[in-house]
């Protein structure tokens, strides 16, 4: 298990968060609020990234791998303004083209200031409790607009875990321990 607070959580969007853990790989921390009246969770996920990458943070609601995944990616577009939106990982060649989720996610956006790629979202509602599988992931290119693989090894297929939104505290799935 991992857990803690990361200190200086502040974003330039002025939002602010309760619970936030440094997740062991990827340079990646995860931030949020869980909202009891709606089961839902406004997410923030920060991770190191240079101008020419891209970011994403999913939910995997069948399993504790990255097929099955409801990702949010996020790049700096060609235009020069962040790119966020949603998209399931379906393979491990997945299309990375936006679309629908098996779950909600509102108000997304994203921001990207010194090396700093920053995904914002409202989660949910979710109607299997709190606790949940999930996935984040990084990759150096982005060819017209299209997250390209990332590497295959390392730290990239290290970064999956279970994580509880009532708690501070996140872990690897047991076929990780």
């Amino acid at each position: 298990m991992f857990s803690g607070l990361k200190t200086n959580n502040t974003f330039s969007t002025n939002q602010v968060f309760n619970s936030c853990i440094d997740l062991p790989v990827l340079q990646s921390h995860m931030h949020w609020n869980y909202i009891p009246s709606t089961k839902s969770i406004q997410i923030a996920y920060r991770a190191t990234q240079t101008s020419t990458g891209w970011i994403a943070w999913a939910i995997n609601p069948t399993g504790t791998s990255m097929i099955g995944s409801q990702a949010v990616v996020a790049f700096l577009n060609a235009n020069g303004t962040m790119t966020a939106y949603t998209t399931p990982i379906t393979s491990y060649n997945p299309s990375m083209k936006q679309a629908a989720l098996c779950f909600r996610v509102s108000n997304i956006s994203a921001t990207y200031a010194k090396n700093e790629m920053t995904i914002f979202g409202v989660v949910g509602p979710l109607n299997n409790g709190t606790t949940v599988n999930h996935v984040w992931q990084a990759g150096s290119s982005v060819i017209n607009n299209i997250p390209q693989m990332h590497p295959t090894s390392g730290p990239n297929i290290q970064s999956v875990g279970i994580l509880d939104f009532l708690s501070l505290s996140s872990s690897l799935p047991p076929s990780k321990l």
